[in-house]
């Protein structure tokens, strides 16, 4: 059976902070298990990467902080996709949250 999903790509950096004590990764990837039960989370660090500003950040041994990028990679279906957006894109400072939609070879129970 396939079923219409909607994917998302979340763009971040081991530096950004949320509310409380958590980072922005952390509080994210709660949200999107505790209070939406998303399906699919995956959180990928790169070793490499540059936003907007061209600013480099990479591992590096002579550096204790790298400050680096993170990815956040979800899906499930486009309701719930939708209401978890609403909440985390208050969080996510603009243009770091890409969404299309795809088709998942599902099982019927899942």
């Amino acid at each position: 059976m396939h079923k219409d999903i909607t994917v998302v790509r979340i763009y971040l950096s081991e530096a950004d902070h949320g509310h409380g004590r958590k980072n922005l990764m952390e509080e994210i990837f709660s949200l999107l298990h505790d209070r939406h039960q998303i399906h699919g989370v995956t959180v990928f660090r790169g070793i490499a990467g540059f936003g907007s500003k061209g600013e480099v950040h990479s591992a590096d041994l002579l550096r204790l902080t790298a400050n680096l990028p993170l990815v956040i990679e979800f899906f499930d279906e486009p309701q719930v996709v939708e209401a978890a957006i609403k909440v985390i894109a208050g969080l996510v400072p603009a243009g770091r949250i890409v969404t299309w939609q795809a088709r998942c070879n599902c099982d019927e129970g899942q």
